[in-house]
């Protein structure tokens, strides 16, 4: 029996939950921008894409496309609200329900879609259950396949409110309507190395030999690529209440201005370090590999891997300082930095990880552990690297919160089943 799996993605999610929220919003070109006071847009309604509206950009490059955007503040609490009705409604079709992010789901259905009058009857039902529990004004767009990678390609296809359904039959016709970009797994820089090797479309991927893609991307991500070019995905659904292996962590910061400084450019980043370490060791984790994106007059991406495992901003920080020196990262005349991505990746418990036979690193780990509740007791930034002593105190509420809210509640529905 082929599977029958559904990626199920909410419409301008957070646009649409203020929408909802303010009847007053409705209908309005609004953009959503972080709690905290940051000039980056995150979330666009569908009145302002059309106007040509992207996330992420800043204050100033929308209104200079929209003049008369609304702004207003985002409220994840709500959405998070909103996300746990939505997996609720989904629960009561199919056991088998992965959340992918606090916007879009995956369904597996293939056993229990008989019960409900098959596929499509139950896409209905729960669009329907959408606009009479949760609000009219919010929608959903469906993607339906025999796996993930193409359900997922499928619901992007036909927004707002969309349906698209992708087979063997008709998966050519598919890729000639898409774009590389399109795929879960290829951003602007793989897609422009895949072009390189004369791969411009999809229907190029699915043509182009594994050795080739092996040459260009070693053998793990070859083989990645030369699948999803084939419509091959072996992932199976995992059920959100499973727990589920926490694959990177990362923090990402737009910075109120352009900002030439370069001194203030890495206190700001050493401060993102401070907070993937932390969200590291609150999940009991260690990595081993930094990256980085630094987005301004240029465009920095890097990643490192090394030998050891490591869980403090200090060291993560300095392994960051060598991917910018590989990058040939310093300041000339008129450069700027607006937006700071950081994150570490190749992540494993703590209690798989070799011990350090150094008393050095026991000590240093014990340290950390010290200033963690210190900080929890009395407030973020209490104790903070002499670096940083007269840096910026980033507040990150909305995603760090959330985020860790996110974790407590997978451990709650963990206990409970």
């Amino acid at each position: 029996m082929d599977k029958v799996i559904l990626h199920i993605d909410f419409d301008s999610y957070f646009a649409s939950c203020e929408q909802q929220f303010n009847p007053k919003l409705r209908g309005k070109p609004i953009a959503v921008t972080a709690q905290n006071g940051r000039n980056c847009i995150i979330a666009a309604s569908r009145q302002a894409k059309k106007l040509g509206v992207k996330s992420p950009s800043t204050r100033w490059e929308a209104i200079q496309i929209a003049p008369d955007l609304i702004f207003t503040s985002a409220s994840f609490e709500k959405y998070w609200e909103i996300t746990q009705k939505f997996l609720n409604i989904c629960s009561d079709y199919s056991p088998f329900v992965e959340l992918f992010s606090l916007d879009e789901v995956f369904m597996d259905i293939t056993r229990t879609k008989d019960l409900f009058g098959g596929s499509f009857s139950l896409i209905e039902k729960i669009k329907q259950r959408i606009r009479e529990e949760i609000g009219e004004y919010i929608t959903v767009s469906v993607g339906m396949s025999h796996n993930k990678l193409l359900a997922k390609l499928g619901s992007g296809m036909n927004k707002p409110d969309g349906f698209m359904q992708i087979t063997t039959k008709n998966l050519d016709e598919v890729y000639k309507r898409s774009k590389l970009t399109d795929f879960c797994g290829i951003g602007d820089k793989i897609a422009e190395r895949l072009q390189k090797l004369g791969i411009h479309t999809p229907l190029d991927l699915k043509a182009a030999p594994l050795d080739l893609l092996i040459r260009e991307f070693k053998f793990v991500e070859g083989h990645f690529l030369y699948n999803l070019g084939k419509g091959i995905d072996l992932s199976p659904v995992t059920p959100y209440y499973i727990h589920d292996k926490t694959k990177s962590v990362g923090r990402n910061y737009c910075l109120l201005e352009n900002t030439f400084d370069k001194r203030a450019v890495l206190q700001n980043i050493y401060e993102l370090c401070e907070e993937v370490s932390l969200k590291l060791r609150r999940l009991r984790k260690s990595a081993r590999t930094a990256f980085i994106y630094l987005g301004g007059s240029k465009s920095i991406h890097g990643r490192k891997t090394v030998l050891v495992y490591f869980e403090s901003g200090k060291t993560l920080f300095e392994i960051i300082l060598l991917i910018l020196k590989d990058n040939h990262f310093n300041f000339e005349s008129g450069d700027y930095v607006r937006r700071i991505s950081i994150g570490a990746s190749s992540l494993e418990d703590n209690c798989n990880t070799t011990l350090s036979l150094f008393e050095d690193k026991k000590s240093s780990h014990k340290l950390l552990g010290v200033i963690d509740k210190i900080n929890e007791k009395y407030g973020d930034h209490t104790i903070r690297n002499a670096y940083l002593l007269y840096g910026p105190k980033l507040k990150t509420v909305p995603n760090g919160y959330m985020a860790d809210k996110y974790e407590r509640e997978k451990l709650a529905l963990n206990a409970n089943f």
